[in-house]
């Protein structure tokens, strides 16, 4: 599991418990308001040292990601994102499913106040939303990591390996890798632009990007075909 700009400490800590519960105990924290260790979290967690013990802690959303094959961002929130979205159950059945065959998977949660930002849910695969009373869908955050957790356990004893295929699916690190190489040659090639659209241009590129059923070869293909592209066309000036 991984928070992302936590707020609360005590919010950290049950969401621990939470995982604990259903026999997860890998939890990555992404830049916490109020920084780490955090005794409040540990004081919440109580039974769950396991989980706390081994919090990693990053500064930014892709570093949490860059080792995963496979991300779930929770988001209560429509977005104008073009991405699956699943029902916890349908999504950590799917989780369950890659496990598996090998794969590692993480969920996404955001600060406490607003949610996840557009910025942190174009890494993400896919999107998980959960059918709530729609005149009041705010879900606290440990509630959402207990309710994943829950998710997870009942799918997990269920889960059976797909058919392989070629290739391991790419990691969160080979994407990002794919993503600033493919930004760096746009953006020498002039394709950012107008000036006030290239925030957005480069987020529907690493949102692209992040839905595409990659494998590691695929990845090495394609960063051969930029390669060969640039070679083959210099940027003129």
């Amino acid at each position: 599991m991984i928070l992302v700009r936590p707020q609360m400490g005590e919010n950290i800590g049950a969401a621990a418990r939470a995982m604990w519960n259903f026999g997860l105990e890998t939890l990555r924290l992404v830049a916490p308001r109020d920084g780490w260790p955090n005794p409040k979290a540990v004081a919440m967690a109580s039974g769950a040292a396991r989980v706390i013990d081994g919090v990693a802690l990053v500064g930014r959303t892709e570093e949490a990601l860059a080792d995963l094959h496979h991300v779930y961002a929770t988001t209560a929130r429509g977005r104008d994102l073009t991405k699956a979205v699943l029902d916890p159950a349908t999504a950590m059945a799917d989780a369950a499913r890659r496990i598996a065959e090998g794969q590692r998977v993480g969920v996404l949660f955001g600060p406490e106040r607003a949610g996840l930002e557009n910025a942190d849910l174009v890494w993400a695969n896919a999107l998980v939303s959960v059918p709530v009373n729609p005149a009041f869908a705010s879900l606290n955050l440990a509630q959402c990591v207990l309710l994943m957790a829950y998710e997870w356990g009942q799918a997990a004893g269920a889960a059976m390996p797909a058919p392989g295929g070629k290739g391991r699916p790419a990691e969160g690190i080979e994407r990002l890798r794919l993503v600033e190489t493919l930004e760096a040659r746009l953006d020498t090639a002039g394709f950012f632009w107008p000036e006030e659209k290239a925030d957005s241009l480069r987020e529907n590129l690493r949102n692209l990007v992040s839905r595409l059923p990659l494998t590691d070869a695929d990845v090495r293909t394609l960063h051969g075909i930029f390669r060969a592209l640039a070679d083959r066309h210099p940027t003129r000036n």
